[in-house]
């Protein structure tokens, strides 16, 4: 059965929520069979993928390119599509129509976008509008030239600010918002204070569902975040598959 916003939503204190990044079909597909709720076509394509040294660089068109490449597979799971920098403080037409891009040319059921109480207005006009929303509170990758990477809600300050960020944003209608390296201790009060699910980040088991770059968690990616445990070592596996490979090649008996 397909899961769908609503589904997801009534899933908030049922069991947690299951989540995962994808780039491709490939990737939608390995993600889908081992049981994702979620697929978020993560502006983390970025430099997970693409070679980029953050997400700042990531534009629209790679956005849909990648997200109709998950919708290929037509998993089951939800297929979210992550706004790129910048463009949710545009006009608000321009906005709509970059939202309708994700659902009309990328296949794409909801949106996500990164940031908190300032944008509750637009979000609330996209919800309005049809446009299914994600929010994404705490630490923000793509403003990572202006704050830097740096765990959040570590201070009583710090926490007022987050707790009202994730409040308007469900308020204004997200049915689900992503907290990203946000403080544990902090995180079951989050929770508990908005009606939607909360998906976590690098910040703890307080939340309603967890959420991982699919490449971290196989272990193709060199250099993990901290807070990530591989499941597998696929970057491994798959050098020393190459390297056999290349041995046989070489062999001189392989070329009789």
């Amino acid at each position: 059965m397909k899961t769908t916003t609503r589904s997801l939503r009534a899933l908030k204190g049922v069991r947690p929520i299951v989540c995962l990044t994808a780039y491709d079909t490939v990737t939608a597909r390995i993600a889908e069979e081992g049981g994702a709720d979620l697929l978020l076509v993560g502006d983390s394509v970025g430099n997970t993928v693409l070679g980029l040294p953050d997400t700042v660089g990531v534009t629209m068109d790679m956005m849909i390119h990648h997200t109709a490449a998950v919708a290929r597979a037509k998993p089951a799971a939800l297929v979210v599509g992550d706004l790129p920098f910048a463009l949710a403080h545009d006009s608000f037409p321009k906005l709509l129509g970059y939202a309708r891009r994700f659902l009309q040319e990328g296949g794409a059921q909801a949106v996500k976008i990164e940031g908190g109480a300032t944008l509750a207005p637009a979000i609330a006009k996209l919800v309005d509008a049809g446009i299914p929303v994600m929010g994404h509170v705490g630490l923000l990758p793509q403003r990572v030239h202006a704050a830097g990477y740096r765990r959040r809600g570590l201070t009583a300050e710090d926490q007022v600010r987050l707790l009202a960020d994730a409040v308007a944003v469900a308020e204004a209608g997200a049915f689900a918002v992503v907290v990203e390296c946000v403080d544990a201790k902090f995180m079951p009060a989050l929770t508990a204070a908005v009606a939607i699910p909360t998906i976590g980040i690098g910040s703890g088991q307080g939340c309603d569902g967890q959420i991982l770059v699919l490449h971290d968690l196989l272990g193709l990616t060199p250099q993990p975040p901290p807070f990530v445990r591989p499941e597998a070592h696929l970057h491994r596996d798959a050098v020393a598959a190459v390297r056999r490979w290349a041995g046989r090649v070489r062999r001189p008996s392989s070329r009789r």
